[in-house]
This record gives C-alpha cells, sequence and structure tokens, in this order.
C-alpha cells in the first residue's frame, strides 16, 4: 500500500524515534503492551455483567461449554488475524485486509462496522460508569461524570501512542487482578474454604451444577442463543491488529502477543465462568448484579460491593480507552486509502491522529446522547449493529485470511517463507467463519437479540451501496491501473 508523506513528528529536543509505521504513526509498543490492550478491550461489561445473563440462560454447564467455544473461536481468529497483521502490519489494519483479499467495497463496509462498535460502546461505557459513581455520588449527575471521563480518556489517547500503551496495560491490572481473585478466592471457598461466610451456606466444588435442571435449563437452544452475547465478551482481542502499525517489530512481537491473550483469555474467562457457575445458582443471575459481587459476598469479602463497583467502573473505562484508540486508528486507515475526509490524516508532532480521535470522541457522546434522549430508537439502533459489528469483523477477517494465503500459493508464494502462518489451513479460516455463521443463527432464535439483524443487515448493505456510488469508479480504475 502507498502510504502517505510522513510528517516530521519528533521535536528538535526530542531523541530520534527507533521506527515508523506507515503514515507517520509511531512503532513505539511492544508485546507487553499488545497483550495489554486486547486483554484490556476484552475485560470489560462482558464479562463482569453479561456473564450473569448467560449462565441463567445456558445453565451452569452449558455457561462453560458457550465460553470455552467463544475461547476456541477467538484462537482461530487470531490465528487468521497473526498471518494477516504480519502481511501488513499498518494501523487500523482490518479494513485493509480486505480490501486487499477481498475487495475495496468489503473493507470499507469492515472499517465503519468497526468504528461504529466501538463508537457506540464508549457512549455506553460512560452512561455505566456514571451510573455506578452515583453509589458514591448520588448527588452528582450521571452527564458530569460521563464528561469526566470522556476528557480523561481522550487526554490519555491524545498524549502518545506509548502513553496509552501503558495507562491500558495498568487498567487491564486492575481488572486482572479482579478476575484473578474470584477464581482463587471463590475456588477456594468451593473446596471448603470459606471461613468468611456462614457455615454451611457455600456450595462444595460442583453440587451446584447438579440442581434440578441446572446443566442446560433451557436445552441446547439455551446455549446457541448466548453465542453472540459470548462472541461479544470476547470482543476486543482483535485490537492487536488494529495496534499492529504502532508496534515494534510487527513480526515477533505479534504472534507473541496474540498467543499470551488466547492463554490468558480462556484461563481467567473460563475460569471465571466455572467459578461463578459453581457457585450461584442459574435462577438467581441476572444482569441486574454483578455474579462477581454475589461470589465476593458469597464468601465473605468486606466490602464486596464497594470493591467491584471501582474494577468495574475500571473495566468499563478500560474498555472505552482501547475503543477510543480503535475508532481513530481505523478514521485515520480510511483516510489514508481515500475513503474518508483526508482531514482524518492530520497528525500531531508526537504522530497522533488528533482529528480522528476528536470525531470518534463526538461519535462516542452522540450515542451517549441519544440513549438518553431516543433510547428505543436511534440508540437501540446503534446497540444492536455493535453487536452484530464485531461478529461481522472476525468474518471479514476469516475471509481476508483465507483469499490472501490461496492468493499467495497461487501466485507461487510458499508456506514456509512466511514469518507466520496460520495452522491447518483451509480448515481454520472455514471453521472460524462457519462457527460465527452460526452465532447469527442463533440471535434469529431470540426475540431479545434480534434486532442486531433488522439493524445490522441494512447497515452493511448501506455500506456497501455508499462505497458503490461513492468511491466504486475509483476503485475499478486502482485495481486496473
Amino acid at each position: 500500500m502507498e502510504s502517505s508523506t510522513p510528517l516530521q513528528l519528533d521535536h528538535p529536543s526530542e531523541p530520534p524515534v527507533p521506527s515508523v509505521a506507515q503514515g507517520g504513526l509511531r512503532r513505539s509498543m511492544g508485546s507487553r503492551h499488545l497483550v495489554m490492550i486486547a486483554m484490556g478491550g476484552v475485560i470489560g461489561s462482558g464479562l463482569f455483567l453479561s456473564s450473569g445473563f448467560t449462565i441463567s440462560q445456558a445453565g451452569p454447564l452449558g455457561a462453560v461449554i458457550a465460553y470455552l467455544a467463544g475461547a476456541f473461536v477467538v484462537y482461530l481468529v487470531m490465528a487468521c488475524l497473526g498471518e494477516l497483521a504480519i502481511a501488513y502490519p499498518v494501523s487500523g489494519a482490518f479494513h485493509i485486509y480486505a480490501s486487499r483479499s477481498i475487495g475495496p467495497a468489503t473493507g470499507f463496509t469492515t472499517a465503519w462496522l468497526y468504528w461504529l462498535c466501538w463508537a457506540v460502546a464508549i457512549g455506553s461505557e460512560f452512561t455505566a460508569s456514571g451510573l455506578l459513581m452515583q453509589r458514591w455520588f448520588p448527588d452528582v449527575e450521571v452527564w458530569v461524570w460521563c464528561l469526566v471521563f470522556a476528557a480523561v480518556l481522550f487526554g490519555m489517547n491524545a498524549i502518545s501512542s506509548r502513553f496509552f500503551g501503558e495507562s491500558e496495560f495498568w487498567f487491564a491490572i486492575v481488572k486482572v487482578g479482579a478476575i484473578i481473585g474470584l477464581i482463587v478466592l471463590g475456588g477456594a471457598a468451593l473446596l471448603g474454604f470459606h471461613p468468611l461466610s456462614e457455615a454451611g451456606t457455600h456450595p462444595f466444588l460442583f453440587e451446584n451444577f447438579n440442581t434440578s435442571g441446572g446443566l442446560f435449563p433451557n436445552g441446547f437452544t439455551g446455549v446457541l442463543v448466548t453465542a453472540l452475547a459470548v462472541f461479544y465478551a470476547f470482543s476486543g482481542s482483535e485490537l492487536i491488529g488494529v495496534a499492529a502499525g504502532e508496534t515494534e517489530d510487527p513480526a515477533r512481537n505479534i504472534p507473541k502477543a496474540m498467543r499470551s491473550t488466547v492463554i490468558r483469555l480462556l484461563i481467567f474467562f473460563v475460569g471465571a465462568i466455572a467459578v461463578i457457575a459453581a457457585t450461584v445458582p442459574f435462577d438467581e443471575v441476572g444482569l441486574d448484579e454483578s455474579p462477581f459481587v454475589t461470589v465476593f459476598s458469597s464468601v465473605g469479602i468486606p466490602f464486596a460491593a464497594d470493591i467491584m463497583n471501582f474494577v468495574i467502573i475500571t473495566a468499563l473505562l478500560s474498555a472505552g480507552n482501547s475503543g477510543l484508540f480503535s475508532c481513530a486508528r481505523m478514521l485515520y486507515s480510511l483516510a489514508d486509502e481515500g475513503h474518508a475526509p483526508q482531514a482524518f490524516k492530520r497528525l500531531t508532532s508526537r504522530g497522533i491522529p488528533l482529528i480522528a480521535l476528536s470525531v470518534s470522541m463526538l461519535g462516542g457522546l452522540a450515542s451517549l446522547i441519544s440513549s438518553v434522549a431516543a433510547p428505543e430508537t436511534v440508540y437501540l439502533a446503534l446497540v444492536s449493529v455493535a453487536g452484530f459489528a464485531v461478529v461481522g469483523v472476525w468474518m471479514s477477517i476469516t475471509a481476508s485470511h483465507f483469499f490472501h494465503r490461496r492468493a499467495f500459493l497461487r501466485n507461487g508464494g510458499r508456506v514456509q517463507d512466511l514469518a507466520y502462518k496460520a495452522p491447518f489451513f483451509p480448515l481454520v479460516p472455514v471453521l472460524a467463519f462457519s462457527l460465527c455463521v452460526v452465532s447469527l443463527v442463533g440471535i434469529a432464535l431470540d426475540p431479545t437479540q434480534i434486532a442486531a439483524l433488522y439493524f445490522g443487515v441494512p447497515f452493511v448493505a448501506a455500506c456497501y451501496l455508499f462505497f458503490h456510488f461513492r468511491y466504486g469508479r475509483k476503485a475499478r480504475e486502482g485495481q486496473k491501473a
């Protein structure tokens, strides 16, 4: 890909930057930053709050199976992503993969799906964080906290990509600590060690799985309808691909970060869900309280609700931090491709796409306003598209890998020459794509989630049509050239 002329990035008094990414973005993040950016994007309300919904619908064993399946799909998608990220180590890379391997219209649609997903998530996370802050500051309006959090996250992203990576690293440490605490303390309680709780009130091992109808209370359909919610809980792992253009030594750091991310997600998510499902009866969990609060309270942890309130706020802001980073890089990359206003390509002296960052923040605040002004119309549509978008992006990644590898082999390339190669081609991309389709079939069976299809499918169609009429001729001429 031809990149724009790099802008002057360094102040005269600063030492030279070791390496520069495409378009002038700095390669300043290492493997640990990539891992924590992915972990920060993944570990959010999907685990701390929505896991209760998954357990209530799928049952204890069904929830564990659902999250195991989600982790497996993440592994498949990350395997495809690893090969693509090293082949195209550019910022905002998802739509680059699709544009090069499938077609520019698919790349355009993928980019806007992902941008909208995170823009909506940013607004909803600000709202949720503001509501949780009212536990301690009941007299302060929610919108005040939303603006405070927006200013903090904007500042973190506007300073430098390395500062963003460092802030996300420490954000993620808090969340990971909470998950490890849940697994260790909850696991010990299941083994009979719970001196702070009342005797005889805590289940032993997996006896909670044996309650009437507790394994699969709603049959296999109950597991299937939670597929999208589980996949959405794992969304954010693909942020490694977004940050590829600002990573030191992509060929070494990207595969390392992906392996670490998959292993940690498997341990943290499946371990946490197993402990929660074994501790709390499936018919007593839902969205009204975090299952983490319930577990910590059951083992007698003092101030469990306040501790988890802080952790959940941190989780939401961390996910918003990663989301804002992703939105800005996606707009920058679209502009670099000529499919968005060129103003989004302007960089600060520190290599930050500030205009793209500002527009992304405005998009998040717009979804925040819509959640208050029109909760049953605009906001519902945006949230539905956001859930649909994650699976759509994963499908785009796996399809891009399939066509990329096939073209590579047809052009005389040798698999052994690849710096990183996804295993078992073409099984991995085909299986991952198929499982994503199954998750969309699952939501069609749930009246509360089917809105994702009603709004998501027309949105995708609108993106393709807009690209055809606005950029189609230019794209066709570019391919001929």
